[in-house]
């Protein structure tokens, strides 16, 4: 599936990736509506819809991905919020055994994420994220999100890397769109980005279930 021989950087997402989607979701569609909902009298799902509409309008915007847009928005602590649902954050299948066999192969391992730097922060305490990646590019330091031509170009600048040697692992769809339209060569989709859901469709990106797949030789 993948061709490591042709490859000297992989860039990887955070969220639905390397780490279980299980953990937003939750949060998202659960949590967060829960806490909005009780102080505004609404039912969870009144308020589970009311935020659906609110960040589906900006769905590709750093707004969409910005806890102190949401702080601001909702007027509520998000960030604070976020870090309650701790026992559910997990690596998904054999992820940290891919990030070390990526450093002993001495391939140049990119985390590059939509996250709001404080949700990274906060998931890196939790979880060692950092222990076997090169460095972590947050894209609302880029000034755009993944889904857009400008993150990529920001992106080569700080990071250089040859597109034509690059694969890139993305449970969203829309950012390996954005990546090919761009010039990465490789791409592979998750195909169970939360492990509570089933199978999600990739179009046409081959995907990856379990990292254990695609290990390095």
């Amino acid at each position: 599936m993948v061709e490591w021989d042709a490859i000297d950087t992989v860039l990887l997402d955070m969220d639905g990736t390397l780490l279980d989607l299980h953990y937003d979701n939750q949060f998202w569609l659960h949590h967060l509506p829960g806490v909005f909902g009780a102080r505004e009298g609404l039912s969870i799902e009144e308020a589970r819809a009311a935020i659906l509409d609110m960040t589906q309008a900006r769905q590709g915007t750093l707004e969409f991905y910005c806890l102190d847009h949401w702080s601001e928005v909702l007027k509520l602590d998000v960030a604070k919020l976020n870090t309650e649902l701790a026992h559910l954050l997990q690596w998904r299948p054999n992820a940290q055994l891919f990030l070390k066999m990526l450093q002993l192969r001495g391939t140049r391992t990119v985390l590059v994420t939509n996250s709001h730097q404080d949700g990274i922060d906060f998931k890196i305490s939790q979880t060692n994220l950092t222990l076997h990646l090169d460095r972590v590019i947050c894209a609302h330091d880029t000034g755009y999100a993944k889904e857009q031509q400008g993150f990529w170009q920001v992106l080569h600048d700080l990071e250089p890397f040859d597109p034509a040697r690059t694969l890139l692992v993305d449970d969203n769809i829309s950012v390996l769109d954005a990546a090919a339209v761009w010039g990465v060569r490789y791409l592979l989709a998750v195909a169970r980005p939360d492990s509570g859901n089933g199978p999600v469709d990739t179009g046409d990106y081959s995907a990856v279930e379990d990292f254990g797949q695609i290990l390095p030789k």
